[in-house]
């Protein structure tokens, strides 16, 4: 029963996920917002909705380690396991802007959580009043760089789609996602009492590969069309929201203390390894392109950290 909550939350949650992405989608272009504005704010906040959803709830409901541990085990896998995945389908030549933008403020933000955990044991609404703040610069700066980019927004959505049916969508989106998260965390929490592990051992494991389903199914698809400047973009911009957007706002409704030893002992360290191994990883052997043999290492880390949290 535990099992079926949880693979029913994570039906829920994707398909809530994509209902409010095509409704947030149609607002913006009926109300002629820039197709660049809707792409890195709207689309971004869209497809964290699931993880963000999930982590207050959690945290509403007095579990800190799966409001935590889901968006760290998220921001692992999306490294290990997505982009390992993606670098087995084809290899990605880098742009730019990983290296002016993408990294260091991925980078940035890891540390951000990183300090914050150590110094405060948790994140307090000030923490995550911060993490909003420097969300809005770093989609400032986004913006600005971007302003003169023609963007092809790789949603499936009408033009000129009614109000009715950007309401509708909305609704169903998110009683899909309210739902989902309601039968996840219940499903999550159960699961883990049942086999006597602690809470955040499910959190960094099921449930963030869990809400990495979207994003693996649509860099995997973006990898297979060789648009692979899509694939590292939606890797990386996922993991700067989660820790932006999704700790930043479940910070402020309620505050995430007295978490698992492990998450501050372990769990963030592994996370902190993920986001800077890239930059080697694209700088060598050869400057700009991570390769098949640049998957198989880190799928093989992916293993061996699901293996160290386990255990």
């Amino acid at each position: 029963m535990n099992i079926l909550f949880i693979i029913s939350g994570l039906i829920l949650l994707v398909v809530g996920g994509n209902w409010l992405l095509k409704s947030s989608v149609g607002l913006s272009l009926r109300l002629n917002i820039s197709k660049i504005i809707v792409g890195l704010t709207v689309v971004s906040f869209a497809t964290s909705a699931p993880e963000m959803i999930v982590s207050i709830k959690a945290a509403l409901n007095g579990f800190p380690d799966i409001a935590l541990g889901n968006v760290i085990g998220s921001n692992v896998g999306n490294i290990g396991l997505v982009l390992g995945v993606i670098l087995l389908i084809n290899s990605i030549k880098v742009d730019n802007s990983f290296y002016v933008t993408d990294w260091p403020t991925k980078m940035f933000a890891s540390t951000l959580l990183f300090a914050f955990l150590i110094i405060d044991g948790g994140l307090t609404r000030i923490d995550g009043i911060i993490f909003i703040a420097v969300l809005i610069v770093f989609l400032i700066i986004l913006i600005r760089n971007n302003k003169k980019v023609q963007v092809d927004l790789d949603v499936p959505v009408e033009e000129n789609m009614s109000y009715l049916k950007i309401g509708l969508f909305l609704l169903i989106g998110g009683l899909s996602l309210w739902v989902g998260s309601e039968l996840l965390v219940e499903g999550a929490v159960n699961l883990a009492e049942k086999m006597g592990v602690s809470k955040r051992v499910i959190a960094v494991t099921v449930v963030s590969i869990g809400t990495s389903i979207p994003e693996l199914a649509s860099s995997i698809i973006a990898a297979i069309k060789k648009e692979n400047d899509i694939s590292i973009g939606n890797i990386i911009g996922s993991n700067i929201f989660n820790i932006l957007s999704v700790l930043g706002v479940t910070a402020i409704i309620k505050p995430i203390e007295k978490v698992d030893v492990r998450i501050i002992s372990q769990d963030i360290y592994w996370m902190l390894a993920f986001a800077f191994i890239l930059l080697p990883l694209v700088l060598l052997p050869k400057r700009g392109i991570l390769n098949f043999r640049s998957g198989i290492l880190l799928l093989v880390a992916y293993g061996v950290f699901l293996y160290f949290t386990v255990i």
